[in-house]
């Protein structure tokens, strides 16, 4: 066979039947197909499995992860699993995936922040317990205030009522974003919480670039994005009925508000604010591990 620059990978079957029947073999693109499917060939995309950074103590991360959230659970103590969504502009821009219409719908040639109505920031609370969701809507920026206010949000509207007498949280979060394991406005806003609830808040974070083993991923944002692939979201409001009409076949549902309050960028705590954050950090990996105590009034 006569080596090309062609990339036979990228054939067709009808193609690579032609391009042998020109060699002088006899052969039908569905024998050609046959063959490859014997050699376990297939159609097959690219997938996002290598990680860049491969932490030594990931594994012991998760086991840590595992049964702290068991023992939060059977104790039924809230259990939250917490991250920001991707950012979408809102407007008639394109939407990634297919619906059922009679005709396909027009939207705007390209995705031009300047043409839409502004951002849309999903900050996502799983409860793990009730295996419900409760997602913010901003649209200023994500910060780590922002973040603070959609858990207090979700306290005050949902948390207090199905855990009336719990005194402790589990927030299970990525190592970056509003809820980075390194950013202290993220802990002076969970002493904030923790005061004015009197809870105390325990934190474990995935290591970096495990994130998509956060369960909010798989149980909550995928089933999001399922529910509004193909449909622009043309308004706030249509982001967010369509996180409200999320469902699945386990009973999840979701509830989403929307929060227009501005939140600054680039605020860094003060020394004084780290300084008075009753953080308690754990021996084995206490980079990823603490809880932030309450303090007495």
């Amino acid at each position: 066979m006569i080596l090309t620059g062609l990339r036979w990978t990228h054939r067709t079957t009808r193609k690579l039947a032609q391009e042998l029947s020109r060699q002088g073999f006899r052969i039908s693109h569905t024998t050609v197909a046959r063959l490859l499917r014997i050699d376990a060939y297939s159609l097959r995309t690219n997938r996002k499995r290598l990680a860049r950074t491969s932490e030594p103590d990931r594994d012991q991360q998760f086991r840590l992860i595992q049964r702290r959230r068991q023992w939060f659970l059977s104790r039924n103590l809230p259990v939250l699993s917490v991250d920001t969504k991707k950012k979408e502009l809102v407007g008639n821009f394109k939407n990634p995936g297919v619906c059922w219409r009679r005709e396909a719908r027009d939207v705007l040639d390209h995705d031009f922040p300047s043409a839409a109505l502004g951002r849309a920031i999903p900050f996502g609370i799983y409860d793990q317990g009730w295996n419900t969701g409760f997602v913010v809507v901003g649209t200023s920026h994500e910060t780590a205030e922002f973040a603070i206010e959609a858990l207090r949000t979700w306290w005050l509207k949902r948390g207090f009522w199905r855990y009336p007498t719990a005194r402790q949280w589990l927030i299970e979060a990525d190592c970056g974003g509003a809820n980075g394991n390194r950013l202290w406005a993220w802990k002076v806003g969970l002493q904030r919480l923790a005061d004015e609830f009197g809870v105390a808040i325990t934190v474990s974070h995935y290591p970096p670039g495990a994130s998509k083993w956060n369960r909010i991923e798989h149980r909550m944002f995928n089933l999001i994005s399922k529910n509004w692939e193909g449909e622009p979201l043309t308004s706030y409001e249509t982001v967010l009925n369509h996180i409200r009409t999320t469902r699945s076949t386990t009973g999840f549902f979701c509830e989403a508000l929307l929060d227009n309050r501005s939140y600054e960028t680039k605020q860094s705590a003060t020394a004084a604010e780290k300084a008075a954050v009753a953080l308690k950090q754990y021996k084995v990996l206490p980079q990823w591990n603490y809880t932030v105590l309450p303090r007495s009034k």
